[in-house]
């Protein structure tokens, strides 16, 4: 096991007029779960990609532990990695497959043997050895290519989106699946998705990329509770959070027919006396007096429901969405006012999205 650092690593393809991973600085401790996370094109896969050696690193360095791993072929980085497509050769069994880069590596055959029973017991996959992968369910595929990983036992566990090819129910079971075993093994883990309700659920600590540029590190509940951006507020959260522009007025800021108290050190950093005001669904509660939203759809979802409409602010339309109690939603084609929780609001700058203080 061993930490991960990424020193001012940045990838830039030819012919592109921007990296597409511009000066990582992130540190990975030993026996971290860490997700990246990010929309398509962020540059979470092409960071998974360089630390593995699949990419160059065109700028900055990679260690592993204490060792320079930039110019280090990706055979003799001690990582193991885990495909989206499970990358399985489907003329080998199950326990072939997960032995056969011990194989390759030249370790004897009573050890291999060892290896592949003890990860099919952690994996509960020992019924399965003899069988063709072809003769086994998606979710057991996955398990497989986990086995193979886990028999190297490597000092870093690299993962390429490894639940995407699931359906909705197995997702929810293999990425808790994944998590426990992480944990069990205590092995330095780097996992990529662009699903950010795995990233909330599965990891340590979350990286948010964006545009190939490293907006947010932290705990899912910091990254949750305190954003540091719009971006990272409206990515982290499901359903995402509210953001809408809002004009300021002496002591806060104007929402519908009320006004929230807003601290003055915030207001003094306003754009043209506007600024960004983020809620999340969970924290609007309705109200007789607020900001007043037209009812589009509602999401009935037994003990929550959702309500999804919008509201016009000078012109402008907005979206919102509000959570809830499941078995008192409110007609569509309705018009209902919100306003935020006390201490459940988050301002941003009009400007560049950062939060304001």
């Amino acid at each position: 096991m061993a930490t991960v650092v990424y020193d001012g690593a940045t990838r830039l393809y030819p012919g592109a007029d921007r990296p597409a991973v511009d000066a990582l600085d992130l540190t990975i401790e030993d026996g971290e779960f860490l997700v990246l996370v990010g929309p398509s094109g962020c540059g979470k896969s092409t960071s998974l990609r360089m630390l593995a050696g699949l990419e160059d690193v065109d700028g900055g360095a990679i260690r592993i532990g204490d060792v320079d791993v930039t110019d280090v072929a990706p055979k003799d980085r001690d990582i193991a990695m885990v495909f989206q497509n499970y990358a399985l050769y489907p003329h080998m069994t199950v326990g072939d497959n997960m032995g056969f880069a011990l194989k390759i590596a030249g370790i004897g055959k009573e050890e291999r043997a060892t290896r592949v029973r003890e990860a099919a017991r952690i994996l509960d996959l020992e019924p399965y050895l003899d069988r063709k992968p072809k003769a086994l369910s998606g979710g057991q595929r996955q398990r497989v290519a986990m086995g193979r990983a886990i028999v190297r036992s490597p000092q870093v566990f690299l993962m390429d989106e490894p639940l995407s090819n699931l359906d909705a129910k197995l997702r929810v079971q293999t990425r808790t699946e994944i998590a426990s075993l992480q944990r069990r093994l205590g092995v330095t883990t780097v996992y990529v998705t662009h699903d950010q309700v795995e990233a909330m659920t599965m990891g340590d600590r979350v990286a948010v990329l964006k545009d190939g540029v490293l907006q947010q590190v932290g705990a899912p509940r910091e990254l949750y509770d305190r954003p540091v951006n719009a971006f990272v507020a409206g990515f982290i959260g499901s359903p995402a959070m509210n953001l809408i522009e809002l004009p300021t007025v002496d002591g806060g800021v104007r929402f519908g027919d009320t006004t929230l108290a807003v601290e003055r050190s915030a207001l003094a950093q306003a754009v043209d006396r506007r600024v960004l005001v983020g809620v999340r669904p969970e924290d609007l509660e309705l109200a007789e007096q607020g900001l007043p939203v037209s009812v589009d759809v509602v999401e009935e979802l037994g003990a929550d429901g959702f309500v999804y409409g919008h509201t016009e602010i000078g012109g402008d339309r907005h979206e919102v969405v509000v959570r809830v109690d499941g078995r008192q939603v409110p007609a569509r084609g309705s018009v209902v006012h919100v306003r935020p929780q006390a201490g459940h609001t988050h301002l941003f700058s009009t400007a560049d999205g950062h939060r304001l203080a």
